[in-house]
């Protein structure tokens, strides 16, 4: 497909015009719909209910966060006329939207017709279109359990200083973590020699881990 160009005339200010080759949001949004929920749209249960409102919601964190890119034309970079055009947002902006809507998904059942989802508890709001869904709770990774495959986090190495998914707090899942020192080698005082190696010499170094318990 080619540009979008949709967008015409000048911004409100009049210091701008559209124009350049924007990004055709709208071909690809209906492409992915065509695509992505072809295999569940004319079912009517829990999980296709699921499936549709989550692909919607990947697809909006798309198409309602474009961004708007400008050139500036004229003589020597001057700025005697400049265009901007509509690019999608780049795609870590994305991961990293979609990221936080993970964190904070919305537990949902079906309604008793099961044409819709609302929201488990009578204080919770329901998910907007924008929102994740999920039905049933995640299986506890903290234990062993064959019959999820988790091998627990017994063991597992962790930041004793990071708030974060990797720190001792989550990851110990609050039974707490012991610390150890332990010798490592690594490469040290490397020389690029030419031409063209990096010779580098082994050392050895005393470093703290943590591990939970």
């Amino acid at each position: 497909r080619g540009c979008d160009y949709q967008m015409k005339g000048e911004s409100p200010d009049g210091s701008w015009e559209w124009g350049g080759c924007g990004d055709d949001i709208d071909f690809g949004y209906t492409k992915s719909r065509e695509f992505m929920d072809a295999q569940t749209r004319h079912r009517s249960d829990i999980r296709t209910l699921l499936t549709l409102h989550n692909n919607e919601a990947g697809r909006l964190a798309e198409k309602n966060f474009m961004r708007t890119e400008c050139k500036c034309h004229g003589l020597s970079g001057s700025c005697a006329v400049k265009t901007c055009w509509k690019k999608m947002p780049i795609f870590r902006e994305v991961g990293v939207r979609l990221k936080e809507r993970f964190n904070g998904a919305f537990q949902v059942m079906g309604s008793n017709n099961g044409k819709y989802l609302i929201p488990v508890g009578d204080t919770i709001k329901a998910p907007t279109a924008e929102d994740l869904v999920y039905t049933n709770e995640s299986p506890n990774f903290c234990k062993r359990n064959r019959k999820t495959g988790s091998q627990g986090t017994k063991g597992r190495a962790c930041n004793a200083t990071s708030m974060g998914i990797g720190g001792c707090d989550l990851l110990c899942c609050g039974r707490g973590y012991k610390e150890r020192q332990v010798v490592v080698g690594e490469n040290c005082k490397c020389r690029f020699h030419w031409c063209c190696v990096v010779k580098c010499s082994k050392c050895t170094a005393v470093k703290t881990v943590h591990e939970c318990l």
